[in-house]
């Protein structure tokens, strides 16, 4: 042990005594072990942005924009249902019906491949309770709807051929007001929680990117900066000992070194950037819009619920909350001035339905429904969400395109730089073993 002790402390004068040797040796020593602790931090700072971009793209943003789209979804569905109640079996509006049956098949699949891609996204985090939740009330809501149809068939059964538009029988009317109430005190209050949840994970994981970016930023700068400050150093020194030009080995270094320096800030700058401005001007507005387009969804089924119910007050008062966060909120600067321009009219049809229900005249408002001319409460809805759900879609696919482009630039971000720094480290080596071999 001794032994040992004593070689050590020698090999540590040999190291540091005043001869050209154990300079150049010192010296390289230090450039290389600044090569060799650049290399180890940006590595590990490359590698950790890339999975956080991942994350961010492969998992926060996708569930905050299923979470999102669940929303949408199951405010239309309840929609797509009060249509098909609304519609009854009269022929006159047999195509309505169909269409809303249709649409609620849809909306349904939807639903189900929503709350399937939440569960396999946060597999092992708080949101599989919230679906698990949401699974429970979706099925009561679906076994009242079920309820409701069935109740109004067999009252249509009991009473003649044909069930007067807008009217619904006591207990068919029973399971609808349970369905909606399931719908909007259960499953769109864990939807929006589900969405808070999602979003603040997706803000978590732009933070911790972030993070990692300055102070990965900050110590590939100031290793860098003493790395280059070395390496000129040791060419300096070397051509005034040595009375030699520069060091082509310690030149190339030197060079290297200093674009790996800025082409590691510049990456992190780039990606950082397209991941900000795609989440400001694609995925936030997109989160924004699909609420939106399911207040709208959820106030135009308002209009049905009214007629249904027997013209409960409830749901007038509730469509005008509803209507005044679309008209107040940021529906012209986000969905643009033709979706206002659509709510407006959808706005005046509402009116005037609920005016003839008022008035007992219930077909005429069932027929100004869901009717299909210009002017009719269907066409206006259907147009209003149409402008809504093109700028939606491109909002999403804005966010898809930055998110592409940040991966992109991340392409080699890890591999790249341990190789030039090995590269840095051999030629340092290189660079000296010349001038050391002199004194061989």
């Amino acid at each position: 042990m001794a032994a040992v002790m004593e070689a050590t402390r020698t090999a540590a004068r040999d190291l540091v005594r005043d001869e050209t040797p154990a300079r150049l040796r010192l010296l390289a020593s230090l450039t290389a072990g600044a090569a060799a602790a650049l290399l180890l931090v940006t590595g590990l700072v490359m590698d950790t942005v890339q999975d956080q971009v991942r994350v961010i793209g492969h998992q926060a943003a996708p569930l905050a924009a299923t979470s999102a789209d669940l929303y949408f979804a199951l405010s239309d569905l309840d929609a797509q249902a009060t249509r098909i109640l609304l519609a009854g079996d009269a022929d006159a509006l047999a195509g309505s019906r169909l269409d809303a049956l249709g649409a609620y098949r849809e909306r349904g699949r939807q639903v189900d491949a929503d709350l399937r891609d939440v569960l396999t996204i946060s597999a092992g985090s708080p949101e599989q309770r919230l679906v698990t939740d949401l699974l429970d009330g979706l099925a009561v809501y679906r076994q009242r709807i079920g309820q409701a149809l069935a109740a109004q068939e067999q009252a249509a059964r009991t009473t003649g051929p044909a069930t007067p538009a807008g009217r619904l029988s006591d207990d068919a009317l029973g399971y609808y007001t349970q369905a909606t109430t399931v719908l909007h005190e259960r499953l769109l209050l864990d939807a929006q929680r589900l969405r808070a949840t999602s979003e603040e994970r997706l803000t978590r994981a732009y933070e911790a990117k972030t993070s990692t970016e300055s102070a990965g930023g900050f110590f590939a700068v100031l290793l860098g900066t003493a790395l280059l400050i070395l390496l000129v150093l040791s060419q300096v020194w070397l051509a005034r000992r040595f009375r030699r030009t520069w060091n082509p080995a310690l030149i190339a270094a030197t060079a290297i070194s200093l674009f790996l320096v800025v082409a590691v800030t510049a990456v992190l700058g780039a990606q950082g950037s397209r991941l900000t401005e795609a989440r400001a001007g694609g995925l936030q507005p997109y989160l924004e819009l699909s609420e939106l387009r399911a207040v709208g969804s959820d106030a135009a089924a308002d209009t049905s619920r009214y007629v249904v119910s027997g013209n409960l007050a409830y749901y007038r008062d509730d469509f005008t909350g509803k209507s005044t966060l679309l008209t107040v909120g940021d529906l012209d600067s986000l969905a643009g001035a033709e979706a206002v321009r659509r709510w407006a009219a959808y706005r005046d049809s509402h009116e005037r339905i609920l005016g003839l229900a008022d008035d007992g005249r219930t077909a005429e408002a069932v027929t100004a429904l869901t009717g299909i001319r210009r002017g009719d409460a269907a066409f206006d809805f259907a147009y209003f969400d149409a402008a809504v759900a093109t700028v939606t879609d491109a909002r999403r696919l804005e966010f898809d395109r930055g998110l592409r482009a940040a991966e992109s630039s991340l392409t080699g971000a890890v591999t790249v730089p341990v190789v030039a720094l090995v590269l840095v480290i051999v030629l340092v080596a290189l660079g000296v073993r010349r001038r050391l071999a002199e004194y061989r």
